[in-house]
């Protein structure tokens, strides 16, 4: 008994409402083909322009809408932040012709929910909106790659900052008469310090910044700016 109740619970679910947004009347009645043709999804309405999306986006009570990144000609992302707050309860699926990771990593930026290409098999565009419809991004592994490759180049700068922050004034003192050529002897001439001292700030700047000698340390303070590299 237990096991049909479930069952009528799953059948009472209502359908994923859809908007389509696309300028071809063709790609258009085939979305809506293929997207009927699951029972638990419906199109509640379609839309050829700017002007008719965010109408419908506005009036219409939607979960999602599927955009065409190409709207006669012109980018369907310059209005992309304007549908996605004119219809606050539907997540956008962004559906586009460009392999272009920036591209898809900009309609993430702008409000999406996920990208899929024009050139998928239909089974990928109805998984990707019942996994943006269950609260899940959706993009595919080379795009996502690119992303994680560049999250990964992002933490790895700050991390960077974050060391060249822990520097000293006297530090960077330090580093700016080694960029010079400037023995230990001479650093601590010029800076009216102990030969030891000088020596202290040197290992306290290897540790700090991770390098383990002076050639590693000039290749890294031009690099990351710290001095500037000779002309």
């Amino acid at each position: 008994m237990a096991a049909s109740s479930g069952f009528k619970t799953d059948r009472a679910k209502a359908p994923i409402r859809i908007l389509i947004v696309d300028d071809q009347l063709v790609v258009r009645a085939g979305l809506h083909m293929l997207i009927e043709s699951n029972p638990g999804m419906k199109i509640a309405a379609l839309a050829s322009n700017r002007l008719e999306a965010l109408g419908m986006a506005s009036r219409e009570s939607l979960d999602l809408i599927i955009l065409d990144s190409d709207l006669g000609g012109q980018s369907a992302l310059t209005f992309l932040p304007q549908l996605c707050e004119a219809a606050k309860d539907a997540r956008v699926l962004v559906l586009t012709g460009l392999r272009d990771p920036e591209t898809h990593r900009q309609a993430i930026q702008l409000g999406a929910m996920g990208v899929v290409l024009k050139e998928d098999a239909p089974g990928v565009l109805i998984k990707a909106i019942e996994k943006i419809h269950a609260g899940e991004i959706w993009l595919d592994r080379a795009t996502l790659g690119h992303l994680l490759l560049e999250r990964v180049k992002a933490k790895s700068a700050d991390r960077e900052v974050a060391k060249i922050a822990t520097l000293t004034a006297r530090e960077r003192q330090v580093i700016a008469l080694i960029a010079e050529g400037l023995k230990n002897k001479e650093i601590a001439q010029r800076l009216s310090i102990r030969d030891t001292t000088a020596r202290h700030h040197l290992s306290s700047i290897y540790s700090k910044l991770g390098v383990s000698d002076r050639l590693e340390l000039l290749i890294y303070a031009f690099a990351h700016k710290i001095v500037r590299q000779p002309d």
